[in-house]
């Protein structure tokens, strides 16, 4: 090591940083990971990710096996709503969390990894100064630095934010009321994961969205599924317009939109983007300037401008992904050491946990056309196969597009139950160039929502 303190610095405990820093331990390095919040995991784990998943999970379960004869009452739409369920919903989500730290935690004790408390800004462009929680400031020096350090809701300054009814993405995991009408301003994933959330459990909600359809950059015959679905909840939708401005009156918040129109709701969300974390490491004074929006650019190798010091995660902007930050970590661990690493073979699959999922690999309809493909269009439906019927799930679907050509897989589509899952399967075959004949061929466990696979496959190999 040398002059070193450290071989590695890790700024950040999410996914990606933990990545990193194990990926490095299991080398032989010597290893420090910087977190200045009092718990580690990050955004993903403490506020993000794995809570907001949890509580989608209690929420979806509760309302599909609710029925009248239940002791919790039932909201307009036929849904549960009881402010007793989200506190235990919120206990449930705090105790999965909790447990996921202690893993976590022992990952890097178990590895050798020292966990270091403190806010991290840069002394030199080998050294951090830390500002530990009781004011002392050290300075530590390593050979390589790893900037992990991801990001947060954006608050615009005109939306009085106060953590009780106008609340962010982060905030809103915390209520311990249910709130009897939400508007959602946003129609991105985090807005449209939210709104069904809470709509299944009978809150009164409404989106807010500047475009003409939710979730814009994916195919329209796929969120209008989604719509049909927010439509049952009894969700209303007040597209291509914007909001004037939020009033918090204390008992109610007021939302005046562009036409003039007035909403009024007991709370509100603000989902409209994410900025990076990045003001208090004062890159700048080692020469590293950061976007407008607060990103640090980076090479292909996620190295900046000072090769030592990587950025991974959100702090590099798109596609600000839990999972592609935990293979960056180990990715640019390889590369500061020299060691070979086969790049993703594979397109990355994206998955929104709506209430139904939608996960998608491979580009949309609309990409392929602006590229000038020649493709074909394969599709099946969840009530084309005995375990969509089973479980319930009758507006399913799952799109296949394939090059006319060669036959191969360029991407899938799918809105429903288990889409998240479901995904890899075509992951793994547009991975290896497989074509549709790969799909349509093989043999499927009967029931289940896989078999789609080989009838979207089928309902092309006809037409080709």
């Amino acid at each position: 090591m040398g002059k070193w303190d450290y071989d590695v610095l890790v700024v950040g405990s999410g996914p990606g940083g933990k990545h990193a820093a194990i990926a490095a331990a299991h080398l032989g390095k010597k290893v420090g990971m910087i977190e200045r919040k009092p718990k580690l995991g990050g955004v993903s784990l403490q506020s993000g990710t794995i809570p907001s998943k949890a509580l989608r999970e209690a929420a979806y379960l509760h309302s599909r096996f609710a029925t009248k004869g239940m002791r919790r009452t039932l909201g307009a739409h036929g849904h549960v709503r009881d402010s007793e369920f989200l506190m235990e919903a919120v206990r449930t989500k705090n105790t999965i969390v909790d447990k996921q730290e202690a893993v976590l935690l022992n990952q890097l004790m178990r590895n050798g990894v020292s966990i270091i408390p403190g806010e991290a800004s840069f002394h030199d462009e080998h050294t951090l100064e830390v500002r530990s929680p009781v004011g002392t400031v050290d300075k530590i020096s390593a050979e390589f630095i790893i900037l992990a350090t991801g990001s947060r809701p954006r608050r615009p300054a005109e939306i009085p934010f106060d953590s009780k009814r106008v609340l962010d993405s982060t905030s809103i995991l915390e209520l311990s009321r249910m709130p009897e009408q939400l508007v959602v301003v946003g129609g991105g994933v985090i807005a449209c994961e939210f709104a069904t959330m809470f709509a299944l459990l009978g809150v009164k909600v409404s989106i807010v969205d500047s475009h003409a359809q939710l979730l814009a950059y994916l195919d329209s015959d796929i969120t209008s599924i989604l719509v049909e679905h927010m439509e049952d909840m009894g969700i209303t939708l007040y597209m291509s317009t914007r909001v004037k401005r939020v009033t918090n009156t204390g008992e109610q918040v007021e939302v005046l939109l562009q036409d003039d129109s007035l909403l009024t709701c007991t709370h509100l969300l603000h989902a409209a983007g994410r900025v990076p974390n990045f003001e208090s490491l004062h890159v700048q004074k080692i020469g590293i300037e950061a976007e407008d929006a607060g990103w640090i650019p980076v090479n292909q190798n996620l190295q900046t401008r000072i090769g030592h010091i990587y950025v991974i995660g959100d702090l590099a902007g798109r596609p600000s992904l839990a999972a592609t930050a935990m293979e960056q970590g180990r990715r640019v661990i390889l590369h500061a050491y020299g060691l070979p690493y086969k790049d993703f073979s594979s397109p990355i699959p994206m998955a929104i946990y709506t209430i139904p999922e939608l996960s998608y690999v491979g580009p949309t309809e609309r990409e392929l056309t602006q590229q000038g493909a020649d493709y074909l269009v394969g599709s099946a439906g969840y009530d084309e196969s005995a375990r969509g019927h089973i479980i319930g799930d009758n507006r399913g679907h799952l799109k296949l597009l394939v090059d006319k050509k060669t036959r191969k897989v360029l991407a899938t589509h799918i809105i429903g139950e288990a889409a998240s899952e479901l995904i890899h399967l075509a992951q793994l075959v547009i991975g290896y160039g497989g074509t549709v004949d790969d799909l349509a061929n093989n043999v499927y466990n009967y029931p289940t929502l896989a078999e789609c696979y080989k009838t979207a496959a089928l309902d092309c190999v006809n037409r080709l």
